[in-house]
């Protein structure tokens, strides 16, 4: 019986587990900007004092004449064709921003991919964004009604309450995640295709912050069914103790008691196509019975009374 009544108590604390680890990966991968990366082509520029490598080399001019040429007069040859001629750079873009690499130093360049992505999307992109916040404060809510259920143990029927209403905001957290990471993927597509021309990549892939926001959303759902189920066995135990505990002080009862209220739930529960007994019949056999009494000795005590009239209605 320990055993059993520890299972509820276990799958609650799974519920939170499960809900805290959808908590923080949701977040750290909201504020992360690697849920794409890829590549872009760029063309290399000249080399120069501060950049000998990934450039187009310029030859030097050979006679001493030519010094006195400007610059602007200056005509450079390259020999390199193809893909020799560009670079290819590693970007990084999240929910945010979008950072690549900077071909005149070792820092990156970073923007803002609301203004990179097409102005025809950026409304979804919005609604990604507060859908992704919805998402997390839902699922917020729903580990602090988990806490308090799992502290509150004083009275059941409350901690009943609360796990329903944890179980509800954690799924409705969860669609509104899948939402939010649906919408921004289709962002993203739309991004590398339409794009500004210095932005769009040359290849791509998904980064770990997407793939830790579905893990997020998986947690969350994998919450949200444990905590449906938890809500559930409690309620079919609390029906089968009730039905238990009615069995039990129906048994108590004498036995004529026991054959009137069998009569009474049967005739309840008869088809309609039979006419249903109401409870006036059973105030009426009682009202009987009080007039028998009252007729007979009154040493006479009801309950014999009660049964010798209720075999009186079965012969």
């Amino acid at each position: 019986m320990e055993l059993l009544k520890g299972f509820p108590l276990r799958r609650a604390f799974l519920a939170v587990i499960l809900n805290l680890l959808a908590l923080s990966l949701s977040t750290t991968a909201l504020l992360g900007s690697y849920w794409c990366t890829g590549t872009q082509k760029v063309p290399k520029p000249l080399c120069g004092k501060s950049k000998a490598t990934e450039c187009i080399g310029v030859p030097m001019a050979s006679d001493a004449g030519a010094s006195n040429v400007s610059s602007q007069e200056e005509v450079h040859y390259s020999w390199e064709t193809g893909d020799d001629r560009f670079a290819f750079r590693y970007f990084h873009t999240g929910m945010w921003l979008s950072c690549e690499e900077s071909m005149e130093g070792p820092e990156e360049k970073c923007r803002s991919f609301i203004e990179l992505s097409p102005p025809a999307e950026r409304g979804i992109l919005w609604l990604s964004l507060g859908s992704e916040m919805l998402y997390i404060s839902l699922l917020l809510i729903s580990f602090i009604l988990m806490m308090v259920e799992m502290l509150h143990t004083g009275n059941p029927v409350c901690g009943l309450k609360l796990n329903a209403f944890a179980a509800v905001s954690s799924v409705l957290s969860g669609l509104l995640g899948m939402v939010a990471h649906m919408m921004y993927t289709q962002v993203f597509q739309a991004t590398v295709s339409l794009g500004p021309e210095d932005w769009r990549p040359h290849s791509w892939d998904y980064g770990w912050a997407y793939y830790m926001a579905w893990a997020s959303f998986t947690c969350c759902m994998a919450s949200a069914v444990t905590t449906l189920n938890t809500y559930t066995k409690t309620v079919l135990e609390f029906k089968r103790n009730h039905i238990k505990g009615y069995d039990g002080s129906f048994k108590d009862q004498p036995q004529h008691h026991q054959c009137f209220i069998q009569q009474q739930i049967s005739s309840y529960y008869e088809p309609q196509a039979k006419p249903l007994h109401s409870v006036s019949e059973g105030v009426d056999f009682y009202s009987e019975l009080q007039q028998k009494v009252l007729q007979r000795e009154p040493e006479l005590e009801l309950d014999d009374i009660l049964g010798q009239t209720i075999r009186e209605a079965r012969c």
